[in-house]
């Protein structure tokens, strides 16, 4: 990923237009009469090789008549001269180019690529509509109209897209700090403009209009970076199945594209929404300060109160609660007393609250400090309907200080139209969210709901992992090495069970035998009856459509029957096939167990996915699942479990007992690490998967393989946790572990902060005080290891069971991999060891196996430990050295 001369491509000091126009309608015309008038106040320059004036102005004919190298270049020429343009640029010293020249093939995009990358010329296009910064009155697109100032910054794949919603804007008054149109991303794509303004002081909120990405881990990583610091929103276009590719398991039918992008967004923090209105609409609502479903408080603060003057307003609200999944808050006894105290007798006596519509101003006042009354958090929304009694605007007045100082989360809605137009003005002058209708309020607070789940799946704290799971590596590999060696990419059913019990997983007795029918007999016996009878055709797909599956076999003669049956049925429906056994298992008869199935696939774009579901052999008809990316924890997993509606079943109804949902979790997360652990897994299916009260176990399961290896984890397109850099050394009289920091190192983590002088926490870097939030800890703790490493050095404890933290070492990567910037701190009881100087080393192996420039810090000048260490280890003095007391030390890698 790269934010390399961006600055250059968003904030130009210079703009060179190349095929400037003044031939109407053309492109060249529009992007020049755009750029040269939209008021940007640096040199313009128009380049024309037949036009010595254009619009007055003097025209250039070629890049080298130009009175210096335009920092941006806005290429509108044929599609042979691109690459040639682009070269010619570079030399000259340009750092970034806007093609919007369409029509480019392979070969000249691969050409352009080649001429622009000696010179590090970031391109945008081609194909595409162009960029503006309206805060710099720049207007580098042949957009019909230009844009508002604002905070929000819009990209767009669709160039249509951006000249239709520019018009939407400018007619409600919505502003931008950047709109941009990616075209066809032959260089500068989502990932790194949601890097570059994810640091963008002037942006609030990042919205996307998305049909494709190019890079899925750098897509991720960037938007989970982001959404850390503010609101990443998306539309994204192609919800249907159309494209979805053929598949030969339940997975791979189930997992659609859509699905897995819904999964992507989920994990990285952002928000999806489904059209453009609903994009502002949530941009808003989510940037809104009085607005936060973050915090541990988030959850009761989604209840909601209705407090309206007309009974239809506040049915409409909640039957959108009801809809968007927003439950409706119980007012408590002493909230009815107090409102029976202020209301008429007829009010509704229950939420919504209906003031009745013949209510005076103070009415309106009394009731919302009524609602105060109980103080727990929630959410309260305003509904008004104009009445001839009582201006809206005079409501407004007087509720809007009520409002402001309600414990509750206040939005308001205000029904009609210029009757309460001031109303709707004096409330968005307060600050106070307002809304056209009270489906729109309720859509946003469903919105903020949605958003904070996401949230807490980027940075909640799973617990510590078992420290020995059951796991068996040459038990995992063997069956999948047997079937590669005989050309099969199916392994058999007793084959994948066998993977899936070396791996943890819980799989019902199978006995393999020849394709006879004595000898399934013989395994019958030695399993005991009952038993399930299953076909071994390594060529056949879904066994019980044709026949080859028979259950509930009570004694030796059904058994022998069914076998003989099921060979007669499987050779006349399947002439073709290579029967090469059966599959005798133990009969599990589970009376409240439910059927689920937990799957795996390969998408192309994100890779390995994980499905999870309602299972048996009607799973694509009830069509029951949700989607998740590995890796997996047990939180991430529960989550994927409970975005499916036989989550409810799982969690028991009347006399069944619910389920062991953590023993379902731990299958999650044991498929996810057999995903990152064996690439040659392409397809998986465990279906069903029976749980109920007393735990889970597979009947049955498929894997494909593919020995090329597609998956395991750098597929993922979230890297999971480095376990490979982790090492046991000595150090003094101990044995330390030195690892990469993991999400459950938490509490660990805060214990560390604890035990550190308060004058080491003034000299080192990366923490601001010894008290820190749980927001801030679980960012420390869970990183994003494409492009942060953290190294404990870590130890068992010396007075209970358990480790300690004894240091940590901490560098953060730019976008590019050019530079780095390190922390260290160690604990200040135990310094003087040399043990800083063990993890900076780390490090610093680390960072140069990744093709890491430089490494650098900021240090006090009067930390002479710290600066010490820096030039036993090789460090310089920078040339430029930032603020006074301070000292900027730089190691080239």
């Amino acid at each position: 990923m790269s934010t390399r001369h961006l600055d250059s491509l968003f904030e130009p000091r210079s703009v060179a237009v190349f095929g400037a126009s003044d031939r109407p309608a053309s492109l060249g015309a529009t992007v020049w009469a755009n750029a040269a008038g939209s008021g940007f106040e640096g040199p313009v320059w128009a380049v024309n090789p037949r036009r010595p004036v254009l619009g007055g102005q003097r025209a250039y004919a070629r890049a080298a008549d130009l009175p210096e190298a335009p920092e941006l270049a806005v290429l509108c020429t044929p599609p042979d001269t691109v690459a040639k343009l682009v070269a010619e640029l570079g030399k000259r010293g340009t750092r970034a180019a806007i093609v919007m020249t369409a029509g480019l093939s392979p070969g000249q995009r691969r050409a352009v690529q080649d001429a622009a990358r000696p010179h590090l010329l970031r391109v945008l296009g081609p194909d595409c509509l162009g960029l503006l910064n309206p805060r710099l009155k720049l207007n580098a697109s042949f957009a019909h109209v230009t844009a508002a100032p604002g905070t929000l910054a819009f990209v767009s794949q669709s160039g249509a897209l951006v000249t239709a919603l520019l018009d939407w804007a400018a007619a409600r008054g919505v502003g931008f700090s950047l709109f941009a149109s990616l075209g066809e991303q032959l260089d500068v794509d989502f990932g790194d403009l949601i890097d570059h303004l994810a640091s963008d002081a002037h942006t609030r909120a990042i919205l996307l209009y998305v049909e494709t990405v190019t890079d899925a881990r750098k897509f991720m990583s960037a938007a989970r970076a982001a959404a850390r610091n503010k609101p990443v929103l998306i539309v994204k276009a192609g919800r249907t199945q159309a494209g979805q590719r053929a598949a030969a398991s339940h997975t791979g039918v189930l997992a659609t594209s859509d699905l897995v992008f819904d999964a992507a967004i989920r994990r990285a923090g952002m928000l999806r929404v489904q059209t453009l209105q609903e994009l502002f609409a949530a941009a808003e609502t989510l940037s809104h300060p009085r607005l936060s479903l973050r915090g541990p408080a988030a959850a009761e603060r989604e209840r909601l109160t209705v407090l309206t003057n007309g009974g239809g307003a506040g049915v409409l609200a909640a039957d959108a609660a009801q809809a968007a999944e927003v439950p409706l808050a119980e007012p408590s006894a002493a909230v009815y007393a107090a409102l029976d105290r202020v209301l008429p007798p007829r009010w509704s006596r229950a939420n919504p609250v209906d003031i009745v519509g013949d209510a005076p101003v103070q009415r309106y006042v009394d009731a919302i400090a009524a609602l105060h009354t109980d103080t727990s958090p929630g959410t309260l929304l305003f509904v008004h309907a104009p009445t001839a009694i009582v201006p809206a605007a005079e409501v407004a007045r007087a509720v809007i200080p009520a409002l402001q100082r309600s414990p509750l989360q206040p939005m308001t809605c205000w029904l009609g139209g210029d009757a309460v137009r001031e109303a709707r003005a004096l409330c968005h002058a307060a600050g106070l969210p307002t809304y056209d209708t009270p489906e729109d309020a309720v859509r946003a607070l469903g919105m903020l709901q949605t958003y904070r789940r996401n949230q807490e799946l980027l940075i909640q704290t799973p617990p510590a992992a078992p420290p020995e799971p059951l796991w068996h590596a040459a038990q995992v590999h063997a069956p999948i090495d047997a079937a590669l060696a005989e050309g099969r990419e199916w392994l058999t059913e007793p084959e994948a069970k066998a993977v899936l019990a070396a791996v943890g997983v819980p799989v019902v007795a199978t006995h393999s035998v020849a394709p006879d029918p004595e000898a399934a007999v013989a395994a019958a016996q030695a399993l005991g009856f009952p038993v399930a009878l299953k076909i071994v055709a390594p060529e056949l797909g879904h066994k019980s459509d044709i026949g080859g599956v028979a259950l509930d076999l009570d004694d030796a003669a059904s058994v022998r029957d069914a076998a003989s049956s099921m060979l007669r049925r499987v050779r006349e429906r399947q002439p073709g096939a290579a029967i090469t056994g059966f599959s005798v298992q133990t009969m599990v008869r589970r009376a409240s167990g439910l059927e689920l199935i937990v799957g795996a696939t390969l998408d192309p774009l994100f890779g390995p996915v994980i499905l999870f579901g309602a299972g048996g052999t009607a799973v694509e008809v009830v069509a029951d699942r949700a989607v998740a990316l590995p890796p997996l924890n047990r939180p991430l997993a529960r989550a994927l479990v409970e975005r499916t509606r036989v989550a409810r079943l799982l969690a028991g109804w009347r006399d069944v007992p619910a389920a062991d949902v953590d023993a379902v979790c731990d299958v999650l997360v044991r498929v996810s690490q057999l995903l990152a652990d064996e690439p040659r897994i392409a397809e998986l299916d465990l279906n069903p998967l029976v749980a109920d009260a007393h735990g889970v176990l597979a009947l049955d399961a498929r894997i494909r393989v593919d020995a090329r290896g597609p998956g395991g984890s750098r597929r993922f397109a979230i890297r999971p946790y480095p376990a490979d850099l982790s090492e046991t050394v000595a150090w003094q009289d101990r044995q330390l572990t030195l690892r990469p920091i993991r999400p459950e190192d938490e509490e660990q983590h805060l214990e560390f902060l604890a035990k550190l002088d308060p004058n080491d926490i003034r000299m080192r870097v990366f923490y601001s005080r010894r008290s820190i939030e749980h927001s801030e800890l679980a960012r420390l703790t869970q990183i994003d290891y494409e492009r942060e490493m953290a190294f404990l050095a870590t130890a068992p404890k010396t007075d209970g069971p358990g480790e300690e933290t004894l240091g940590v070492v901490r560098a953060l990567c730019d976008p590019d991999n050019v530079e780095a910037e390190f922390g260290i701190v160690v604990r200040s009881d135990i310094k003087g060891g040399r043990l800083g100087e063990r993890l900076m080393r780390k490090l610093i192996a680390y960072l140069k196996a990744r093709g890491t420039q430089r490494l650098v810090a900021t240090v006090l000048s009067e930390n002479r430990r710290m600066l010490d260490l820096a030039g036993r280890l090789g460090f310089d003095y920078d040339i430029e050295q930032p603020e006074p007391g301070t000292r900027r030390i730089v190691l080239a890698l």
